[in-house]
């Protein structure tokens, strides 16, 4: 009957009668939608199968539709089809016209979700390219970075630049927001080559003005390392201020520069210089490190942090960056809630 229904007005079906003959078909096919049985061989009430089959396609497939039909519908079953992915959960005997208008609706529904999918993965690789694909090898230093975003695509942006042998530019970035708009907007921020922290400030400055609204602030952090002179000299645009923990213990928190970019016009950016001497420990972040709850909705936190950093502060750069990486997902024990990311410069 389904069969003759579905084939009269237009619909081009495959049938199959198990679950192991659904699986098959959709790693063969390309279907705009799956309409279930919720019960096969094992039982003929429970629906069991049907959440089960429906798990089970999920891991193939998580974006194609799935209509549950049933003789044997209850609303607990309905609310937990629902619940683990099905979209729409019809009772038998059907009404035809309800059925049709189901089906037709959540096919277009999922062929404007697979667009969009499609396109946040196209634009995840876009981002991916933005950022260095190798963190270059400094004369005297060493540089290394870990970054998540908190969706398919994030607003954090981070890279490293070698200027000379012994000269290197790093910067890290944090645009307010999550998810596309930020991540288009972090492609517009990448920092060029230049000796001058001050003057790369006012120049994003000047373009996120051109390029976005007012609420849509940039945070960021650009920095030039002389490993020969050992001497660090940046500019913080209301950055989450890096820590710098010396060899001995002693902390230094380098906030020094101006605003945030692109909410103010003809902000005067200034640049500062500190020494950076063997054994230190350069640790930039955005939030997304600190504000990592746990499920108390506590937060990991600045002082847990600069303790962590601290009590491991002999380690060298690839320790280091494993040890805070390790520590934040211990302490959230789930997904991240914001893009997150972590540099860390050891002078040698």
């Amino acid at each position: 009957a389904l069969q003759l229904l579905l084939k009269t007005e237009g619909f081009v079906t495959e049938t199959v009668n198990s679950p192991a003959a659904v699986l098959e078909a959709i790693q063969g096919g390309n279907f705009d939608l799956l309409l279930l049985d919720m019960n096969y061989a094992r039982d003929t009430t429970s629906g069991n199968e049907g959440l089960e089959l429906l798990a089970r396609i999920r891991e193939v497939d998580t974006a194609v539709p799935v209509v549950f039909m049933t003789a044997w519908g209850t609303i607990d079953l309905a609310v937990e089809a629902m619940r683990d992915g099905g979209r729409d959960f019809v009772q038998k005997p059907w009404d035809n016209a309800k059925l049709l208008g189901s089906l037709r609706r959540q096919i277009e529904e999922g062929r404007v979700l697979r667009e969009k999918k499609q396109e946040i993965a196209e634009a995840r690789e876009i981002q991916r390219r933005l950022l260095p694909d190798e963190i270059p090898e400094i004369s005297g230093c060493d540089i290394q970075a870990f970054w998540k975003p908190a969706k398919d695509v994030g607003g954090d942006y981070f890279d490293a630049i070698r200027l000379t042998d012994d000269m290197a530019a790093f910067c890290i970035a944090d645009v307010a927001g999550k998810g596309v708009p930020a991540a288009l907007l972090m492609c517009t921020m990448q920092a060029h080559e230049t000796f001058n922290p001050a003057t790369i400030c006012r120049n994003l400055n000047r373009v996120a003005l051109e390029n976005t609204r007012s609420e849509r602030f940039t945070t960021f952090f650009y920095g030039v390392l002389d490993s020969t002179r050992r001497s660090l000299c940046y500019c913080n645009a209301g950055h989450v201020p890096p820590i710098l923990i010396r060899q001995d213990g002693t902390i230094k928190r380098l906030s020094e520069g101006g605003t945030i970019l692109g909410v103010f016009p003809d902000v005067q950016y200034e640049q500062s210089q500190t020494a950076f001497a063997s054994g230190d420990r350069l640790v930039l972040i955005t939030d997304g490190i600190t504000e990592a709850m746990n499920d108390q909705n506590e937060e990991f936190g600045e002082d847990r942090l600069i303790d962590l950093l601290l009590q491991y502060r002999h380690m060298g750069a690839a320790e280091l960056h494993k040890t805070v990486i390790d520590a934040v997902a211990s302490f959230a024990r789930q997904a991240l809630q914001d893009d997150a990311t972590l540099m860390i410069v050891a002078m040698h």
